[in-house]
């Protein structure tokens, strides 16, 4: 038996299992009509671009938006094909998918949970999208990927860190090819060790929201088991623009250490304001203090400046990688728009075509055949060497980056250099591990 017949086993309407002999409910029959939520009909289907148009991950949502635009074309037949020519998977053609047409509507998740899930709600409800995508905050795609659930429609989220989205918030109807806290901590831990030996102490400032607490659980959990000590862990309010009042307390505590859980706008800001107060040249417990930002962006290290250089971190994916999916998806993002994209774009191009491809696989728009087609996929050529869609959790598992601030930039992208690609094997972890405990990842709902 697949795994689209235990789905489909399990969202009987009666209540009751479908054994041998008994007929399948009628939402599973090629000629019923509304078999699922927004199935669509015409020449033509919908996408749902749900982004942080506002707020403090703007920029990422502006590259985001970029780069679903991007797959658009491609899937479409335009442009070079980017991606479409190095995936493993040979199901995409460029002539849409399933031969209709792709469109996309677009949402501003201003970086909130409530105006994401309205925005979402609208897409879904008011433009027939069958997918919605993307977000830059862990809270909004979390709080997305519930609606979703509900509403019978896939998530395919964008960039969302927090352990908590394939751990304990996770959902049948949602995937995340983004890595997580946990990851980054397995990845940074041996290289700090390296850098900064086995006897330090950490302060923590944190983001206060879902992805915030996990990351700092993660890198606390990675470094403390390295023999570090932490200090303190601050919460800080994700609306915050200042960090003084919080970077302040950091010079009396003893710590030689500070790690920045902040990303995006939050993190040029809090680094910005402790390089202001000093804490890059002072010594302390006989030790040069060391400044760590867990995830770090191409788009953070341009916002931060100067202040980036020789500061060490873990990203999802960069620019400067020479594989071919790599290669490819940068020539085609670079003539397109100019520049180089950003781990963001990257993340939200690749599960744009993801998703396209599992439909084309399935050979249907059908939520629960997506997941079907998704759970267990292995594939390569998008960028992060071989990767595995986790059936258990739907979580991404791919090699991980451990990146630095370049002391000699020759460009405004040429900002961060690649110290260490951390195999996959360093960042697994098993789908009942602690971090990612008390989550049920439940059937698939197709909807309607």
């Amino acid at each position: 038996m697949s795994k689209f017949d235990v789905s489909r086993r399990r969202v009987l309407k009666s209540g009751a299992i479908a054994g041998a002999g008994v007929a399948l409910p009628t939402i599973f029959t090629a000629s019923s009509a509304a078999a699922f939520t927004n199935e669509p009909t015409g020449g033509s289907v919908t996408l749902g671009f749900n982004v942080p148009q506002t707020g403090p991950y703007a920029d990422e949502g502006a590259d985001e938006l970029r780069a679903y635009e991007l797959a658009v074309e491609h899937l479409n037949g335009g442009g070079d094909g980017g991606m479409m020519n190095t995936f493993s998977s040979k199901a995409l053609q460029g002539n849409g998918i399933l031969g209709k047409k792709v469109e996309y509507v677009t949402g501003d998740t201003q970086t909130k949970s409530d105006a994401a899930r309205a925005s979402a709600k609208s897409m879904i409800e008011k433009d027939g999208a069958v997918m919605i995508t993307g977000g830059s905050s862990s809270g909004v795609a979390i709080a997305v990927q519930g609606l979703c659930q509900e509403a019978g429609v896939i998530f395919m989220a964008g960039l969302t860190h927090s352990n908590d989205t394939t751990g304990k918030d996770k959902k049948a109807n949602g995937f995340r090819h983004f890595f997580n806290g946990y990851m980054s901590g397995a990845a940074l831990a041996p290289v700090l060790k390296n850098l900064y030996g086995t006897d330090r102490i950490a302060y923590h400032l944190t983001a206060d929201y879902t992805w915030g607490w996990t990351q700092e659980e993660s890198i606390a959990a990675a470094t403390e088991a390295l023999g570090w000590q932490t200090v303190n862990k601050v919460r800080t309010p994700l609306a915050a623009t200042d960090f003084s009042s919080y970077i302040a307390p950091v010079l009396n505590s003893g710590a030689d250490v500070l790690v920045l859980n902040h990303y995006g706008g939050n993190m040029v800001n809090s680094l910005t304001n402790a390089v202001q107060f000093g804490l890059r040249e002072k010594v302390v417990n006989g030790k040069n203090f060391e400044i760590v930002v867990p995830l770090y962006s191409r788009l953070m290290a341009k916002g931060a400046g100067e202040n980036v250089k020789g500061i060490h971190g873990s990203t999802n994916w960069h620019w400067t990688l020479q594989d071919e999916g790599s290669k490819a998806f940068v020539k085609s993002f670079g003539t397109k728009y100019g520049f180089p994209p950003s781990q963001a774009a990257h993340t939200c191009y690749v599960q744009t075509m993801l998703y396209a491809d599992a439909v084309e696989r399935a050979g249907s728009f059908n939520p629960c055949a997506v997941v079907e087609a998704l759970e267990g996929f292995e594939f390569d050529g998008m960028g992060n060497g071989p990767t595995l869609y986790r059936a258990e959790d739907h979580q991404c598992f791919k090699d991980v980056l451990v990146v630095r601030g370049k002391e000699n930039p020759t460009s405004e992208f040429d900002l961060l250099e690649v110290v260490e690609v951390t195999p996959r094997a360093q960042v697994e972890y098993a789908p009942d591990h602690p971090m990612f405990a008390g989550g049920n990842l439940g059937a698939c709902n197709p909807g309607a």
